[in-house]
């Protein structure tokens, strides 16, 4: 850096960042994915993080999480004053950084239950049993089923719960709404809105970008890498002419 970074400078004037990620680049092998991504995230914020496919979003929330790959080779990202782009991936999950990735990876094998007794295991333990299933009914309903019999949307349920099994202060969805019917979308959305109510900060990427703006304060668009826009929910839900050029929408 030319420059030290300062994750307590302002992204907006009423509020310091709780999330920073600082000029980010990211290769797969010699695919140079994440070209130099900037955004900040307030405390309790939802913010929809989107582009076209091959945009760098999954890649990038790969990058915040810390795991292998990509391969982070510049940049710096802080979470509550934790420099996260120090630590390796186990690390990062400790300091409160949890990625449900688009395949939920929900345990063959495994019960509702043990799935989130498992990642209850080691601290930092988060939400207990009783809470998440006062969240989501409908898993305690299937607690002694196997998770991977289950419908998409009580999968993406049971891999959200998992993340909140964990003491975390960052979640990242990557394509929650993935295969689900509207009527099932709804419901994640209006779970994802409690939890926001608990002052979890959450960054969504989401193909369904409607839904996506809808539920979020704000949105980032990438293009090819890049940050090509950086504001409220509301003004991509209303500028037609950037969700066309942006997000083919």
């Amino acid at each position: 850096m030319n420059e030290p970074f300062n994750p307590n400078a302002n992204h907006a004037e009423t509020a310091p960042a709780y999330l920073s990620v600082y000029d980010v680049h990211a290769y797969y092998g010699e695919s140079y994915i994440v070209q130099g991504v900037s955004f900040r995230v307030h405390e309790g914020e939802i913010l929809a993080l989107l582009g076209r496919n091959g945009a760098g979003k999954t890649s990038t929330l790969r990058s915040i999480a810390r795991l292998a790959s990509p391969q982070v080779t510049h940049g710096e990202i802080w979470l509550d004053h934790k420099p996260v782009h120090l630590m390796k991936s186990h690390e990062a999950a400790q300091a409160g950084v949890a990625l449900v990735p688009e395949d939920r990876r929900i345990i063959a094998g495994l019960t509702v239950e043990e799935n989130l007794q498992l990642a209850q295991i080691a601290p930092p333990i988060g939400w207990s049993l009783e809470r998440i299933y006062e969240l989501f009914p409908r898993l305690e309903e299937r607690r002694k089923q196997e998770g991977t019999t289950m419908s998409g949307g009580e999968q993406q349920m049971l891999a959200i719960a998992r993340a909140l099994a964990r003491d975390i202060k960052l979640l990242l969805l990557d394509e929650p709404y993935e295969g689900l019917a509207p009527v099932i979308v709804q419901e994640i959305a209006k779970t994802l809105n409690t939890i926001r109510d608990e002052g979890i900060t959450t960054i969504i990427v989401e193909q369904n970008a409607i839904a996506a703006l809808k539920l979020a304060d704000r949105a980032v668009i990438l293009d090819t890498g890049t940050v090509v826009f950086d504001g409220s929910a509301k003004e991509v839900l209303e500028n037609e002419k950037l969700r066309a050029e942006y997000l083919a929408i």
